[in-house]
């Protein structure tokens, strides 16, 4: 199994064209994914730079017809012409997908500092390795605070999950709603997390919950312990990230993952967005 993970800043390249054809080409020239999960993805917002009012929802379904679309809607306002502007994460599976869950993450107020509502994206897919859970994010970039809250709701999300996952399947299919699938243990969280490969707020997410709950790993440092870990933003657009290239993007593991990680990389080449895409492939 393949999944690649990107923040596809709307689709917008270097060269400042947005280009959805070229973010599927790129994804598929990295890698024969059976998962794709995106971050910034658009519907409406035409004054995003290069952008038009396009729903890139629909757009990425359209262009991956065997993949289910899973989408999870972080911002959704009027447009003022009676149509919403949206903007948020999605997950594309190749594999069927059995329960969906768009969770809004905690954004306690900051006064005076510019954010916006953050989601996370669950599916657990039906997998040749049995039940898997994927989440896909893309956490709080300026306000440290909210981002710190959003690191902690994803640690609770993770262990609710897991111990849904312990539980018998409820109720039957005519109870409607109340008949709820088993919900997957061993678990992916991907994504633009917004923080540095040292910093607390990834200790955090990696510190283990309750000492039952298979806590999250990085798969980079699962492979590569000792190696040097792939710089993921800043590569090409210097006009936003004037530094030296660095790394938000990341690829988590629940611990009982671990063992089926056989390679994790990032792809160096891709000037389709301002971060480059990751890939995880599990055996």
């Amino acid at each position: 199994m393949k999944l690649v993970t990107w923040n596809i800043q709307w689709g917008r390249g270097l060269d400042g064209r947005v280009d959805l054809d070229r973010i599927v080409d790129h994804a598929r020239r990295f890698a024969d994914f059976d998962v794709l999960c995106l971050q910034e993805v658009s519907a409406g917002f035409a004054d995003l730079a290069g952008n038009d009012d396009t729903d890139q929802f629909a757009a990425f379904a359209s262009r991956l017809p065997q993949f289910s679309p899973v989408v999870g809607i972080a911002t959704d306002l009027p447009d003022g012409t009676g149509k919403r502007r949206r903007f948020g994460n999605m997950i594309l599976s190749r594999y069927p997908v059995r329960q969906t869950f768009a969770h809004l993450l905690p954004w306690p107020p900051h006064a005076g500092v510019k954010s916006m509502q953050r989601v996370a994206v669950e599916a657990t897919l039906d997998t040749p390795l049995g039940p898997l859970r994927v989440t896909t994010t893309h956490l709080e970039y300026y306000s440290p605070q909210q981002r710190r809250a959003q690191v902690e709701r994803l640690r609770l999300l993770h262990q609710e999950a897991w111990l849904h996952s312990r539980n018998e399947p409820m109720g039957q299919a005519s109870d409607g709603p109340f008949h709820v699938p088993r919900r997957g243990g061993p678990a992916i969280l991907t994504g633009d997390f917004n923080f540095l490969p040292d910093s607390s707020d990834k200790a955090l997410l990696t510190a283990s919950i309750d000492g039952e709950t298979p806590a999250y790993r990085d798969a980079w440092e699962v492979l590569h312990p000792a190696a040097e870990r792939p710089a993921t933003v800043g590569l090409y657009d210097k006009a936003q990230w004037p530094q030296d290239p660095f790394t938000f993007d990341f690829i988590f593991v629940s611990s009982d993952l671990a063992p089926r990680v056989r390679e994790v990389r990032a792809d160096p080449h891709s000037d389709a967005s301002d971060h480059q895409p990751m890939m995880i492939e599990l055996a």
